[in-house]
Order: structure tokens, then C-alpha cells, then sequence
């Protein structure tokens, strides 16, 4: 048995796919398999495609509910809770600020005002994701609001292209979208998969390893995606409740169990703060966490084992 493994964009992100396999060819059809999933995922959750739920969603806050998959109904309903659990910090509102009031892809050279951010945030909340199970209908309530799966749907996608994968009878392998990993099964060697937590400052030398065969990870950091104003880093990662970026944290990176909770969980803890942050991750069973300061102090929940 060897290892292979293809790398491409999917969802706007670098997605590196491995399996272990006994030739190339039966490799490249699992491979195959986990792409077609992740493209399918794709229609449905971005926001780019006027003809995608994510979309008609979207377009319709305010105005009526529209029928949706069960798929994207019961993900909504996930990171509804998600946002319960994490008081706010996570919420998959935030779609009615990106782009508008920041966009990290283009060239930004001063800060929106704390009024201008706030006159934008009150259209960020979750509580006002209106659904009705028995008919499968999401509706926005607010007009303007928008929802947006950035910081779940990489998490989703690789969980299931990787369910896609053991069905298919590949017993080992990880899917990697974009720093969120998610392993089953061990290596040729019978060793388990590992990888290395980035050092913020050299995201190209670990400072640590992790075992991570059956479980997932998930890295949000400010060395991913951010701006520079005025000499001084703001990172992607926006408080929903100021509109604003978040600041003093360089990463934070979660284990669990799914790689769509994790993927989820790693921006809340940002916006939370170490502290509060860190306390959360200690009452949740099977969720682990690391987190770097800007003085690039290390913090860990209670569980963790580094090495």
C-alpha cells in the first residue's frame, strides 16, 4: 500500500487530497470521488453563484422563505446552535459585512470608522434565521441580511468527501482544505498521521506535533489573511458584535472529533479572547485547543498533549 495524493482548488481554497492505496489508478478514482463531492457541496453553499440556495437565500431575506436541500437546512440548524453555544462569536450572518465593509482580497488602506462597522453589524444575527423544519424553509428576516459559510463549509466539505471516501472501501487517508484536516486509518507504515502546529512567524516551521489519525483540525491565524494599516496587522477575522477585526491573537488552532466543528469552532475562540475562549473549549467533551498570542505565547485547553 502507498500513499498519493492531488492537490487543487476547490471552493476558492488549496484542497489537498491523500489516500492510501495498492496502485495509482485506484487512488485517482477515490480521489476523483472526494472532488465530485466537494464541487456538489460547492453549488450549493457558495454565494458566488446566483443560482446556488446560499444565494436565493439571500436574495430573499426579508421577502419570503425559500425551500432548501435538507442538507443545507440541517447545516444552518448546526451552526444556529454552534452560535448558541459560542454566544454570538460564531454566526453565519456575518455575510451582511463581508465584502461591503471589508474584503481582505483587494487593497484596503484605512480602517472603516467604529460607526460606520456598527451601522453594518445590526444586521448580523443569528436569531433572526428563521426555520420551519416541516416545510424545510430558511428565511432571513431582516432585508439586507446575508448568510455566508465561510467559517464552517471548508470543515463540512472535507468531513464528507472523506465519509465519501471510507464508503468507497478506502480505509485510510486525509483530506486537507486549506489548513482544515480531517484523517482516518493510519499511514502505509501502520504509523499514525500527524502534523505539525505552524509557528505563526514561520508558518513553514512547526513548533509542534499532533497524532491525528481519526480526528480533525482546524487553524484560523492572522498570518493566513489580513491587511496592513498603518504598520500594524489586522486579521480576517471579524467580532460580529463590533463589526471590527479581532487583534492580540496570531492563531488558534482546535481538535475535534469532526472537521466541521472544528473549522467552526476556531474563529469563535478568537473573538472571545484567550481566556473566555479556552474556558468554553473546557466544558465542551472531545474538543481540544491551542492558541498563540501576538507575543507568540502559547496557551492550551486542559486535555491537550503537545509534543
Amino acid at each position: 500500500m502507498q500513499k498519493f495524493s492531488e492537490s487543487l482548488k476547490l471552493m476558492g481554497n488549496n484542497f489537498t487530497l491523500t489516500v492510501v492505496a495498492k496502485d495509482e489508478p485506484v487512488a485517482k478514482s477515490g480521489i476523483n470521488l472526494a472532488i465530485a463531492e466537494i464541487r456538489r457541496i460547492e453549488q450549493l453553499l457558495t454565494t458566488f453563484r446566483d443560482d446556488s440556495q446560499t444565494a436565493l437565500i439571500n436574495e430573499n431575506a426579508g421577502l419570503r422563505p425559500v425551500i432548501v436541500d435538507d442538507e443545507v437546512f440541517g447545516l444552518i440548524e448546526r451552526s444556529i446552535a454552534i452560535s448558541g453555544i459560542t454566544q454570538g462569536a460564531f454566526d453565519i450572518t456575518y455575510g451582511s459585512i463581508d465584502k461591503s465593509l471589508w474584503n481582505f482580497d483587494k487593497t484596503m488602506d484605512k480602517l472603516p470608522s467604529p460607526e460606520e462597522a456598527q451601522k453594518m453589524v445590526h444586521l448580523i444575527d443569528y436569531r433572526n434565521i428563521i426555520l420551519d423544519k416541516e416545510n424545510s424553509t430558511v428565511f432571513l428576516k431582516e432585508k439586507g441580511m446575508r448568510i455566508g459559510f465561510g467559517g464552517i463549509g471548508k470543515g463540512y466539505a472535507a468531513e464528507m468527501a472523506k465519509d465519501k471516501l471510507r464508503r468507497a472501501g478506502f480505509q485510510s487517508g486525509i483530506i486537507n482544505a486549506s489548513g482544515d484536516l480531517t484523517a482516518w486509518g493510519a499511514q502505509p507504515d501502520g504509523s499514525p498521521w500527524g502534523i505539525g502546529i505552524a509557528n505563526p512567524e514561520h508558518p513553514e516551521k512547526p513548533f509542534s506535533y499532533l497524532s491525528i489519525s481519526e480526528k480533525a483540525v482546524a487553524t484560523s491565524g492572522n498570518y493566513e489573511k489580513y491587511v496592513m494599516i498603518g504598520g500594524r496587522k489586522y486579521s480576517h477575522t471579524i467580532d460580529p458584535k463590533t463589526g471590527l477585526p479581532i487583534t492580540g491573537i496570531k492563531s488558534v488552532t482546535v481538535i475535534a472529533g469532526n472537521a466541521e466543528f472544528a473549522d467552526a469552532m476556531a474563529t469563535p475562540i478568537a473573538v472571545m479572547g484567550i481566556h473566555a475562549g479556552l474556558y468554553m473549549i473546557d466544558q465542551i467533551p472531545g474538543i481540544e485547543c491551542i492558541v498563540i498570542d501576538d507575543s507568540n505565547k502559547i496557551y492550551t485547553s486542559k486535555n491537550i498533549k503537545l509534543t
